[in-house]
């Protein structure tokens, strides 16, 4: 199959032209006497429009990357930028998608998407074509006016997803935000966001639990190990875009799997 190389580029953990780039990353909480490492030596570099999935068990310290990523977390140690600008705080330029939606209930689906700029002190009604627009390009035209608790789970992480992207960040933090939906619904989803992110080109990083998923949407897989958590192997996944649902069903894909799966028997994660 053809390969997509501008997704996977084949070089180190780090290289002059990452748009996010990871050094020395160390994080330890102080708990008591008996600092705990969550996070040791992490290195990885990232291009811009690239979509890189990180996979790996429980108590790995994915979310706590992405939390520091994010800016929501102070690292310990090491270097930690985009775009060349150390992430000290959330920056402008950064969506984040959690597994929950923290959708606000009381206000209807479009003010929930523009609530993304009032955070930043922007003028909601310069943002309100805009998110109609991308409520539009999730299939929510129709549901704009309605309130959370009249959607599905899957449609409610729909609009998590628009107000993530109502300022047009140029990277997608996202952190098992399929991981309570249903298969069918996930599928979808899984989809839907391939398509949204080959037509906008953004970097996104996907945080998963599932294999399949994170070999489905990624151009890259990392795979991460705990005690402590740190980067265990990345694998670059060749499968031609855009990846139709019955891509799972080919030897290629089972072959990316069948790799995954071996890394982290080794690590003793099965």
């Amino acid at each position: 199959m053809r390969s997509f190389p501008s997704e996977a580029p084949a070089r180190g953990a780090h290289h002059v032209a990452d748009f996010l780039s990871i050094d020395g990353l160390h994080k330890v909480y102080q708990s008591g006497r008996k600092p705990i490492t969550a996070l040791q030596d992490v290195n990885l570099g990232v291009a811009r429009g690239e979509f890189v999935s990180i996979v790996g068990p429980s108590g790995c310290g994915k979310s706590t990357l992405m939390r520091c990523i994010a800016g929501l977390e102070p690292i310990t140690s090491g270097r930690l930028a985009l775009d060349g600008v150390p992430i000290t705080e959330p920056p402008d330029n950064m969506g984040v998608v959690f597994q929950r939606d923290l959708l606000l209930e009381w206000r209807s689906i479009l003010d929930n998407v523009l609530a993304a700029a009032e955070f930043h002190g922007l003028e909601r009604a310069r943002h309100a074509s805009r998110a109609r627009e991308l409520l539009a390009l999730f299939g929510l035209a129709d549901f704009m006016d309605r309130y959370p608790r009249e959607l599905s789970g899957g449609m409610r992480q729909r609009v998590s997803i628009c107000r993530a992207l109502l300022l047009d960040p140029q990277l997608l933090l996202m952190d098992e935000p399929f991981g309570a939906l249903d298969p069918f619904t996930r599928d979808a989803l899984n989809a839907e966001l391939q398509r949204t992110w080959m037509a906008t080109g953004k970097t996104v990083i996907f945080i998963t639990h599932s294999i399949t998923e994170a070999v489905y949407l990624g151009g890259r897989v990392v795979m991460m190990a705990r005690g402590p958590g740190r980067i265990a192997d990345i694998l670059p996944i060749e499968l031609e875009r855009p990846r139709g649902l019955d891509v799972r069903e080919t030897r290629e894909f089972a072959a990316y799997v069948s790799r995954i799966k071996e890394t982290f028997r080794e690590l003793g994660a099965y």
